[in-house]
């Protein structure tokens, strides 16, 4: 472990620009609840366990059709959360690292923290969505709007919704959050489109060679920014796996089974101590 954390502080400190590429598993340490499994979703979920629904089935939009309640009484709670939770320690070294080099960021989580830990839009690819921006459910149009400071009110017992549900501001039907479900055709796209033809504008004008790419908390379940992160490295960048699991990749990736926050600040101190 000692070696791969002293490799992956000699090809940041080397390398002219960083891609930090984030699954599920970067917002542990903050303390968000890991959905690894059915059990690991019903313990943060219990209404759901009784109901025998598995995270697939509920992270669907066919629910804000059939019951409306239920499904912002779970998009709802996981926005209150995502709110009300503070992006842990590792993401302002991350921040700190961007603004000594030109970085860039990939995830497939729909929390904002990357935002709210400083890295500006243009900075950030939210290849999934957000969680922090709505569409209709229809949808009438191709809108995406800010939700601003949404007030979702949720009955912590059975994790559905009291009160009024949020509307489009172009009809008045049910809004739903812009994030990209299982079975999802309705997904508004357009703004995670142009996020991703932005990012691929910027890795597309840099050497490939001097390029560290910094994956955190991606696993296989939902194979997305690991593809991404080995699409880079084909192209000859540096990939350095950050995972507790399943830090496994390509030949010549630099593997670390830590937790996300622990192994940046191991890192940082080894950059730090030279």
């Amino acid at each position: 472990m000692s070696t791969s954390l002293q490799l992956a502080a000699r090809a940041i400190h080397d390398a002219q620009y960083l891609l930090f590429t984030a699954g599920a598993g970067m917002g542990v340490d903050s303390g968000l609840p890991d959905f690894r499994g059915t059990e690991g979703f019903w313990r943060a979920y219990p209404p759901f366990q009784r109901l025998g629904l598995q995270f697939q089935e509920v992270a669907n939009p066919r629910w804000f059709i059939s019951d409306p309640q239920l499904a912002w009484g779970f998009y709802g709670h996981r926005y209150n959360l995502y709110r009300a939770t503070t992006p842990h320690a590792g993401f302002a070294i991350l921040k700190r690292w961007a603004d000594a080099k030109d970085a860039r960021v990939f995830t497939s989580n729909v929390d904002g923290h990357f935002q709210r830990s400083g890295f500006s839009e243009e900075q950030v690819c939210e290849v999934h969505g957000s969680l922090l921006h709505l569409q209709c459910v229809r949808p009438c149009s191709n809108a995406i709007w800010d939700a601003g400071n949404l007030k979702i009110d949720i009955d912590e017992t059975t994790f559905r919704t009291r009160g009024e549900l949020p509307k489009c501001p172009n009809c008045g039907g049910l809004a739903r959050p812009n994030v990209l479900m299982f079975g999802d055709s309705k997904w508004r796209s357009e703004r995670s489109d142009e996020q991703l033809n932005a990012l691929d504008a910027w890795a597309g004008n840099i050497p490939p060679r001097q390029l560290a790419v910094i994956e955190m908390g991606a696993g296989n379940a939902v194979p997305t920014v690991r593809h991404f992160s080995e699409s880079m490295k084909s192209q000859g960048a540096t990939l350095i796996r950050i995972n507790v699991r399943e830090s496994f990749g390509p030949a010549g990736t630099i593997s670390i089974d830590l937790g996300a926050k622990e192994a940046l600040q191991s890192i940082d101190e080894l950059l730090n101590t030279g």
